[in-house]
């Protein structure tokens, strides 16, 4: 280790993953009471005596560290000092001078102008350095560019300002190297990640603790979830904090045409995994080279399987090559494939919670010029089923859509586009407008809402919303208070009640308010001529559920998916589907985020089995509206109307008796239309000026009530002039 004379105070800390905001800046965070210790205060330079010494500007940590003894810093800090995350790490104050000049030089070639330069050292300004760091700058690409500290004036550790002579060498600068990713550019997967650490990077690190242990690493790590979710970035973020030589393969570069070469690719493969160790091999769309051998016809596909298992039991396990696949259909894949002491481990990917979206919004707006009604908490509220990939592109395209408005309203130059640009910003209505452009990965192959349906909306049920919220809402506001009560809720609720009866607007006015996905399956979708495609339809609902959690999921109709079984040949496909759905619906579990509800007009059709305790344990009754919540669907559906002075809701409450309030709703607008017909006809000319005196009437209503009754029941109601 380098000495340090200017060291004055001495602590061990562990090393831990910077915020998000401090990415890139420099900056390194430590606890309050640790600070004091080191005699350190906010702003101060300190030094981090790793395998080099290396140093930075010390700011306090949040709240909720401390106590940790950490010292927080981003990947290119841990990359200056030498040290890993979780290890060990010297710490100790510093006298730090304010640079005269610093000469920097890029790490890849770029071509630099003097406004580029004064970019430079404002984006620099306040950061401690000293020779021989590697320093980030977010100027010109999102990524951002590496520079190397070549020497400064005075020499040692020195603190960088607005006003210090900032040069940049460009002879003998090398070609460009790989966008290295580090654990701070992955948000919203810390679970993940310390799984596949555990499996990756401690026998990379530790392999003397395995062999002590007399335990096998694991060779392979597979890592299934839908596209976008992060699982190429998982494995290139272990692979560059382990600095193992990293080869990515893609499945279908693997297939060739001529006999033989495709076996011949992949065990290069795995020679050069072998020879270049410690190493990781990352097998992309791994279906593609591994499916089940028992359903594929080529012969090359049956080669290639068996090329890769031999390969991976060829690996001598010491944990210095590791295999991590990829997938997001992990049920196509080969079962040879996944038995232990191949795939060892299997790690399902989701799409991100709402926390996790906070995270990864918070990383892919690093750096951008951001309106201060920009919402990032709101946008992650708004964007269920949106996996990392998306919410990229969500910021790309509000950046964009900032560019195109500042474009489309000023009048410029090619050449003054970057003083142009300089105080823009991206604002909210900016993400607002991309946001109605882009669809949710998690959730693209089945119908998902995000409804805006409020309870104000649902008129009479009243009772029904707080039963529901009960049994959905209440344990996910409180999920200690439910833990400690020991009440275990069902896994379903049956909607039950006549059509147009407000089942489907309920689920969707509970989904909203909740702030869950909404995802609707019927029997239309589910149901196929095919032997066995219902079946896997049934399982792909569920596994889209579990991936865009939290949801509900709603089962329209769900007496034609799940009716009464009825045995031997004559049940059939009826069968396996109702059998599947239960299976389905016991693997859910309270942690899967999953609310299942179904809704239907027959509940005498639908097998018992479903409607057992602890399935669809609880069945909410939608009855026969009374007089008071008639009048409130009415007062929901005519709150936009210009009314008459005739029109009492009272009296149109009571005089539709029977009528559902889907039904009340076809009667405010066929009133509507009504009053609109008589209104515009025989005029020649219309007039904004005269839609003042339009209003919807009395007579109106009574035409449109005995119109709606007539059609839904066949009886004709009392006329107006007999309600009592």
């Amino acid at each position: 280790m380098e000495e340090d004379s200017t060291a004055e105070k001495r602590i061990t800390l562990r090393a831990g993953e910077a915020l998000v905001e401090d990415v890139d800046t420099g900056i390194v965070r430590i606890a309050p009471t640790d600070m004091g210790r080191l005699g350190a205060v906010a702003g101060s330079g300190i030094a981090i005596l790793g395998a080099r010494v290396t140093y930075a500007r010390v700011m306090p940590a949040p709240d909720e560290f401390h106590g940790r003894h950490l010292l927080q810093m981003d990947g290119v800090t841990r990359e200056n000092a030498g040290v890993t995350l979780n290890s060990r790490v010297d710490v100790a104050s510093a006298s730090v001078p304010f640079a005269q000049t610093m000469l920097i030089a890029p790490l890849e070639p770029l071509g630099l102008e003097a406004e580029d330069v004064r970019r430079i050292r404002e984006i620099l300004a306040g950061r401690v350095v000293t020779t021989g760091d590697k320093i980030k700058v977010l100027a010109f690409a999102k990524t951002g560019h590496l520079f190397r500290v070549v020497g400064t004036e005075p020499d040692g550790p020195v603190a960088l300002t607005h006003v210090t002579d900032v040069r940049i060498q460009t002879a003998g600068v090398a070609s460009p190297q790989p966008f290295k990713v580090k654990y701070e550019d992955i948000g919203g997967l810390e679970d993940v990640l310390i799984r596949v650490r555990e499996l990756v990077e401690l026998p990379m690190r530790y392999p003397e603790a395995f062999a002590h242990l007399r335990i096998d690493p694991p060779k392979g790590v597979l890592l299934y979830g839908p596209p976008g979710t992060g699982k190429t970035l998982i494995a290139r973020a272990v692979a560059s904090e382990v600095e193992a030589h990293f080869i990515h393969v893609n499945g279908p570069e693997i297939i060739h045409k001529f006999y033989g070469e495709s076996e011949a690719k992949l065990r290069s493969i795995f020679d050069e995994a072998q020879r270049q160790a410690p190493s990781i091999v990352f097998l992309d769309e791994l279906d593609a080279i591994a499916p089940k051998r028992s359903e594929v016809s080529g012969e090359v596909e049956k080669r290639v399987v068996a090329q890769l298992l031999a390969s991976m039991d060829g690996l001598v396990s010491r944990g210095e090559v590791v295999v991590i696949g990829a997938t997001n259909l992990p049920e196509m894949l080969d079962p040879a494939l996944r038995r232990p002491g191949r795939f060892d481990r299997e790690i399902s990917l989701s799409a991100p919670s709402r926390v996790g979206r906070m995270k990864i919004l918070r990383i892919h707006s690093r750096g951008m010029p951001l309106d201060p009604d920009v919402d990032l908490s709101r946008l992650a509220e708004i964007t269920h089923g949106f996996v990392g990939a998306d919410l990229e592109v969500l910021c790309k395209e509000a950046g964009m859509r900032a560019l195109q408005e500042l474009l489309d309203t000023s009048d410029f130059v090619a050449k003054d586009i970057a003083a142009l640009v300089k105080d823009a910003r991206i604002s909210m209505r900016h993400f607002l407008e991309a946001l109605k452009h882009i669809d949710p990965t998690a959730t693209r192959e089945f119908f998902v809402e995000r409804p805006n349906v409020s309870w104000a909306e649902v008129g009479g049920l009243d009772d029904v919303r707080r039963q529901l919220e009960s049994i959905i809402d209440f344990p996910r506001r409180a999920p200690k208070l439910f833990a400690r009560s020991g009440v275990r809720l069902p896994k379903g609720v049956m909607l039950s009640g006549p059509s147009g009866t407000g089942k489907t607007l309920v689920a969707k006015a509970l989904a909203a308010e909740s702030g869950l996905s909404f995802i609707t399956a019927d029997a239309a979708m589910i149901f196929s001529k095919w032997v066995g495609e219902s079946e896997k339809v049934l399982r792909q609902v569920f596994r889209k559920a579990k991936e865009a959690a939290p949801c509900i999921l709603l089962f329209d109709e769900i007496d034609a998916i799940v009716p009464t079984r009825r045995g031997g040949m004559e049940g059939g496909n009826t069968d396996r589907i109702v059998s599947q759905f239960l299976n389905e619906l016991d693997n859910l579990t309270e942690l899967s985020g999953v609310v299942v509800l179904g809704a239907t007009n027959r509940l005498d059709l639908v097998d018992r089995a479903v409607l057992a305790p602890g399935r669809f344990g609880v069945v909410i009754e939608f009855r026969e509206l009374d007089k008071n919540q008639r009048q409130r669907v009415f007062e929901v559906h005519a709150a936009k109307m210009a009314l008459d002075e005739d029109v009492s809701l009272t009296e149109l409450a009571a005089r539709s008796e029977g009528l559902t309030g889907a039904e009340i709703a076809s009667v405010c607008q066929r009133a509507a239309m009504r009053r609109v017909h008589e209104f515009l006809t025989g005029r020649r000319a219309y007039d904004d000026s005269v839609a003042e005196r339009f209003a919807v009437t009395r007579a109106d209503f009574e035409a449109a009530i005995e119109e709606v009754a007539r059609r839904s029941s066949g009886r004709r109601p009392e006329p107006f002039g007999r309600i009592d």
